[in-house]
Parts: C-alpha cells; structure tokens; sequence
C-alpha cells in the first residue's frame, strides 16, 4: 500500500491509545501474580509488559495498513517498546520498562536541543505540513516543547525511583500523556499569532 489514506478519527485514537490502555487494564489484572516460565518467575507487571509489546505492534501494523504510512515519532517509540520490553522480559527486571519513558522523553529534547543549537526546529520539519506556522512560531514552540520534555523526563525518573510501581503505571498511563497534551494545547493556543492562513496564499 502506498500514499496517505484518511481513516476515522475515532479508529486512529483506538489504535493509539488502545495499547497503553490494555496495558494499565492487563497490569492491573496480573499486579498480585507471579507466574513460572522456564523455571523462571515472573511478576505480573512484567508478563503484562510482554503482551504489551506485540499488542502495540500490531495496532501500529493495522494503522500502517489503514494509512499507508507512521511519524517518524511512531516508529521510534515502537523501536524504544521492543527493544526495553526485551531487556525488562530477558533480564526480568521492570526497571528497564520504566526507564524507556525517561530516554524517549530525553531523546526528544535532545534532539530538539541540537536543533536549536543550529537555530533549526526538527519539530516543524515533522509537523509542518499538518500545522502550518511561521518559522518564529516552530522556534518558540520548539524552545518550550523542548524543556518540557526534559521536565518530563526529569519527572518520571523521580516518580519510578520514589513511588510505587502502582503509582508509576497510573502516572504513565494517564498523567504523562494529559500533562504533555494540555501544554500543547496551551501552546497552540497561546501562537495562534503565528499561525500561516493556509487560504491566504
């Protein structure tokens, strides 16, 4: 399949959000179990870990087949689910699986970092053609989103090492992805002053 097909909106959010979603429900199911593969025990957050992996996959594989194509961003968490979710099932330790979201917040505002650094904003060269703005404006955007970032992955280095593995799931489920949404929202709001007015050519 090639070119970029439309699909429902609603379809794409379930695609989306369904993996992180059945992953919360899954670990909550298996969190007071413990089960023996290979003669080796396993916690439940790390089976749920293991079915989260493929689970994930195959709903990125549905929305490639749907739309013909994945951000750049998609394919890089994908790489990041498997490649930690690996490490936490080999080595059966969940602290790999939590230290993931610490290093895809890192890298993004690393690499947003260095964009900045060469007065660049990687940002618009991924969104720009959904989101049509002056070069000022993906400057400025990328300056906050950048430090966001950061402070995200600040934050969940703190939540994983201090808090309950409970706490760290509901954190990463819901409050991770809330908090990073409203401040986009905030954002786009607040540079609606740069905005390109795609009908004014």
């Amino acid at each position: 399949m090639t070119g970029k097909t439309d699909i429902n909106p609603f379809l794409k959010q379930v695609l989306e959000l369904g993996p992180p979603l059945a992953f919360f429900f899954i670990y909550l199911r298996l969190r007071d179990d413990s089960f023996m593969i290979g003669g080796i025990e396993y916690s439940g957050f790390i089976i749920a870990t293991i079915i989260f992996v493929p689970l994930m996959l195959g709903a990125m594989g549905i929305l490639w087949y749907l739309t013909g194509k994945l951000s750049r961003m998609q394919i890089f968490t994908a790489f990041m689910v498997i490649f930690f979710g690996g490490l936490t099932a080999w080595f059966n330790d969940e602290r790999f699986f939590k230290m993931k979201t610490t290093l895809v917040y890192g890298l993004f505002a690393l690499i947003l970092g260095i964009g900045l650094l060469q007065k660049k904003s990687y940002l618009a060269y991924v969104l720009d053609e959904m989101l049509p703005m002056k070069h000022e404006g993906w400057m400025i955007l990328t300056r906050r989103l950048c430090a966001c970032f950061a402070v995200l992955a600040v934050a969940n280095e703190f939540v994983w090492r201090t808090m309950s593995t409970d706490l760290w799931v509901k954190i990463e489920t819901f409050g991770f992805p809330i908090a990073l949404m409203a401040f986009l929202m905030l954002q786009f709001s607040l540079l609606q002053s740069y905005m390109d007015d795609p009908d004014h050519q």
